[in-house]
């Protein structure tokens, strides 16, 4: 690479107080939906907890194919829980204080909710039944039913910059940034059950492992990665991003593990691409130039490629994730930045960050549909419903 690796593990001899305190110890039941029949392993009912054999998180619900963990979200393969829910796109305006909500039928505005304080993202629950609007600056979460869109409740919960939620559904994950902390809390009552202080400035996004025994987050301000054990609720390890000749100090963003589940993909927006990953070393295998900004990573429903928006270009990337090599890019203009695939895998629709807009972008040729005006700042769009049993967090992670 150029440049030295650091890289620290921390070992903690302790485990969490409150690991296993926890008195739900039967598996968690997510929303069925039929299994495939290409899969290239042993089955199991989506809602069945792994055998202790695999080394799966307990009560996580089984892999439906090792080959490709996306497998559950091909176009159009909703999950009963979510197939009676209005299909919208819910946009937080950072700036705004607002939400605005799109028809994707009309590519049209129909309704705009006043929420907290500097609204990050807007995150489906693990269930698929609650949409979470994170009130960062307000330190709260305003939920949404996905069923008729109609918003609820406001829950107290500091600094809600981005949230996940732990594979088996037990914890969301609170990703504290400007207090430099992950939150396992109740996934419906936000309840503190632990606090976990990272040694890392500005932790924000993440992605977990095949058998979701661990996660790896990005450290925007300090140029790391940080691996979590989830089962034990601590840190296992840290890994420094090197500089790159002629770039600023790396600054990393989204996460995404590809599909075979061996490499974890990050987005550099100060590198201008994307680092690969073995999350099991915590070593980097590779890196691959994308463009300017790159920050955000989205997988297409056939697990081909890997969408990677440049924001400070205006363009998408797309990583093909066989090869892992940058296929092609589409400009669009603008300043892409966070959002999700359609249900059908025909539309992705984004964010314009720092244009007050959203792109729906077509999947098949990579022109720009609509560019749909919003309000300040629009920043982690949701697109929901999409395929996928259970959701892992962010702006939509669906497995």
């Amino acid at each position: 690479m150029g440049a030295a690796i650091a890289l620290t593990l921390t070992v903690a001899f302790t485990v969490a107080s409150c690991n296993g305190g926890s008195s739900n110890s039967g598996s968690v039941q997510p929303g069925g939906m039929a299994m495939p029949t290409h899969s290239a392993t042993p089955l199991l009912d989506a809602g069945q907890a792994a055998p202790a054999k695999t080394g799966m998180l307990p009560g996580m619900p089984a892999v439906l194919n090792r080959a490709d963990i996306y497998s559950a979200d091909r176009p159009n393969r909703l999950s009963p829980v979510v197939r009676a829910d209005r299909p919208l796109i819910y946009v937080p305006n950072s700036e705004s204080d607002t939400v605005s909500v799109i028809n994707p039928r009309t590519y049209r505005v129909i309704g705009t909710h006043q929420v907290g304080a500097l609204p990050q993202h807007v995150t489906p629950s693990w269930d698929l039944k609650t949409l979470y609007v994170l009130n960062d600056e307000g330190n709260s979460v305003t939920t949404i039913n996905p069923v008729n869109g109609r918003f609820g409740r406001t829950i107290p919960v500091p600094d809600p910059y981005n949230m996940y939620f732990t594979p088996d559904g037990k914890y969301a994950i609170v990703v504290a940034e400007r207090l430099g902390r992950l939150e396992f809390v109740g996934p419906h009552t936000m309840k503190v059950m632990h606090s976990l202080p990272v040694n890392c400035r500005g932790i924000d996004h993440a992605d977990f492992s095949v058998n979701g025994r661990y996660a790896v987050f990005s450290c925007e301000f300090s140029s790391q990665l940080v691996k979590i054990d989830i089962a034990r609720q601590r840190v296992i390890g840290y890994l420094s991003l090197p500089s790159r000749p002629g770039d600023g100090a790396p600054m990393p963003q989204d996460v995404k593990l590809s599909p075979d589940g061996k490499v974890f993909y990050v987005a550099d927006m100060m590198s201008n691409g994307v680092w690969l990953i073995n999350g099991v070393t915590m070593k980097i295998i590779g890196f691959r130039h994308t463009g300017a900004g790159a920050h955000g990573l989205y997988v297409s429903r056939d697990s081909k490629y890997l969408y990677v928006t440049n924001r400070g270009e205006g363009s998408i990337s797309l990583i093909n994730l066989s090869s892992r090599k940058v296929a092609r890019k589409w400009r669009i203009g603008g300043s892409p930045d966070m959002g999700g695939v359609s249900a059908d895998g025909k539309v992705l629709w984004l964010s314009g960050r720092y244009n007050a807009d959203v792109y729906a972008i077509s999947t098949r040729t990579g022109h720009l549909i609509a560019k749909i005006p919003v309000g300040s700042g629009p920043h982690g769009l949701c697109v929901f419903p999409q395929p996928g049993r259970y959701s892992l967090g962010h702006t939509g992670v669906f497995r």
